[in-house]
């Protein structure tokens, strides 16, 4: 039986239409239900052409024991991203500081409050389960604690949002332009393209300073501005010719597998149109 994502206008959402998960959309009937019967919140945010929110829907949130202890002691939440990124930007955050990196599926275990007091991202199911029984056994158990670990992530959140780049009276040298190339210059792949290794990302940051190096108007050295040019350029032929292009759709894949950028990952961040 469909639940209640059958009618969401989200793609992402209806996807999980018929998962025995009791799913709820982001919103009022959710946070005081989790009020009314004092449960933690379970959000899972993430997008219709996620990979891993893929495979974490099929091996957990097709499962009916991972439901069961979803829906027994939580009020799970599922969100898209790309409707709520405020709200996804927010979690996000928490993410980062248990792990030092973000991904989707974001996995975000909160309390009625909405302060999130565990964050991770995919999770398989057998981990998964562990980390639902724990979140259970410590929502019952250890409340103070829970509540405690959820003040202090509200406040490194709120801290990390309420920061400002510090203000600087020099100004861009041509020193600065210099050193910032010469770290890139040093893992520019000068053979496939790019910089690094296996897995390679589109490397947006490094073509634009390189670019903004080249017509920059400092009295930068010409030899840097000349191998600035030619990275950029040998990136961008290189991933245009090779399958991290999609040839026939237009646009660009999230990253290549290889370091030949042959080999995509099937999903797309960006979309261009022809």
């Amino acid at each position: 039986m469909p639940n209640r994502l059958a009618g969401s206008s989200s793609p992402y959402l209806r996807q999980h239409k018929d998962n025995p998960v009791d799913w709820f959309t982001w919103g009022t009937e959710a946070f005081e239900l989790a009020k009314s019967q004092d449960k933690p919140i379970f959000l899972s945010i993430g997008y219709s052409s996620c990979h891993w929110c893929h495979v974490m829907a099929h091996e957990s949130f097709e499962d009916s024991e991972v439901a069961r202890v979803l829906n027994d002691g939580f009020v799970p939440i599922k969100v898209d991203r790309e409707e709520l990124p405020d709200v996804d930007e927010a979690y996000m955050a928490a993410v980062h500081l248990t792990n030092g990196r973000g991904g989707w599926p974001m996995s975000v275990f909160l309390t009625p409050g909405l302060k999130p007091f565990f964050a991770g991202t995919y999770f398989p199911r057998k981990g998964f389960l562990s980390i639902l029984h724990q979140a259970t056994s410590a929502w019952a158990t250890k409340r103070q604690d829970v509540e405690q670990v959820s003040e202090e992530y509200t406040k490194a959140i709120a801290q990390l949002f309420a920061r400002t780049a510090p203000e600087s009276s020099k100004g861009l040298t041509v020193e600065m332009v210099a050193e910032a190339c010469g770290v890139v210059f040093g893992s520019a792949d000068l053979v496939n393209g790019g910089f690094g290794a296996q897995p390679k990302f589109p490397p947006h940051t490094a073509i634009s300073l390189f670019l903004d190096t080249y017509h920059s108007s400092l009295p930068i050295d010409q030899e840097i501005r000349n191998s600035a040019l030619a990275l950029a350029l040998h990136a961008l032929q290189s991933m245009g010719e090779g399958g991290i292009h999609d040839h026939v759709g237009g646009g660009f894949h999230r990253y290549s597998v290889d370091e030949r950028w042959f080999l995509p990952h099937y999903e797309k961040m960006l979309m261009t149109t022809r």
